[in-house]
């Protein structure tokens, strides 16, 4: 606890909690969706089990701290060193190499894709052409997903706090504080989520676009995150006005969790 008393690791903490909140928004999102999909007396306990899955598997990868930080070299090359030309060795390496962060990357881009335009075709769809409703997902499902990803948001939020603080105190400490903040606010998130249908494609659109960035990092090709992070809000800036402006009863979505009354 050394670093209390050092004013650099003060501010490396509040700029690293800060920055895992943000990290940890679209984790939140998909989270509340897949509960979403739980009968409503399931949903808070499947959003805190969630964010406690993601909070464990953070503070395991940062104790873990120098397989996260070799977790960035080559595990094999890609033979694809005559497609890229002329580019500079560096770049080409980089390229070629397939890392374990690459891998996971990949793979939970692909997940991410995956559920989502999933998600958003049985809302569009609803039934099937024979009249059946799709399954209802159990709860033991639900948080096996929600693992899965947890896994893929928790090695990108590491590697950054890896990168921005020295002390695995100051860094267990900010991701602590973090899931802290989006547990005391998961519930409203997700309330406002479910209780609007369009802000819930929205969000669906949204894990299309993160699950993009995971596989174009993964692959290599770094997108700043500002971009994306621009994009979303003023995407949610547009949606905040048209909910404010929009009369007459809101558009349902099908295959949404029935709720209980209050």
């Amino acid at each position: 606890m050394s670093f209390l008393s050092d004013p650099s690791a003060w501010i490396a903490l509040i700029t690293l909690t800060i920055l895992e909140i943000v990290l940890g928004i679209d984790n939140i999102v998909f989270i509340s969706i897949l509960s979403g999909k739980l009968p409503a007396d399931q949903q808070e306990k499947a959003r805190k089990i969630g964010l406690g899955l993601a909070l464990v598997s953070r503070i395991l990868l940062l104790l873990c701290i120098n397989w996260v930080k070799n977790a960035t070299n080559a595990l094999f090359t890609l033979p694809i060193g005559g497609m890229l030309g002329n580019m500079p060795e560096e770049r080409r390496q980089e390229l070629m190499g397939i890392s374990p962060r690459d891998l996971v990357l990949l793979l939970g881009g692909v997940f991410l894709i995956y559920k989502s335009v999933k998600e958003i075709h049985a809302k569009l769809e609803g039934e099937d052409e024979h009249g059946n409703a799709p399954a209802a997902p159990s709860f033991m499902s639900v948080l096996v997903q929600i693992m899965i990803l947890d896994v893929v948001f928790s090695l990108d939020s590491v590697i950054t706090a890896v990168g921005m603080a020295d002390q695995i105190g100051v860094m267990i400490a900010a991701v602590v504080i973090a899931v802290g903040f989006m547990l005391l606010f998961s519930g409203a998130i997700a309330g406002f989520v479910e209780k609007h249908p369009t802000v819930k494609m929205l969000a669906l659109a949204f894990l299309v676009l993160i699950g993009v960035n995971l596989i174009s990092e993964g692959a290599g090709f770094h997108i700043e995150k500002g971009f994306t992070y621009f994009a979303m809000a003023f995407s949610v800036g547009v949606e905040m006005l048209n909910l404010r402006l929009r009369k007459g009863t809101p558009v349902h979505l099908k295959g949404g969790a029935s709720k209980s009354e209050p």
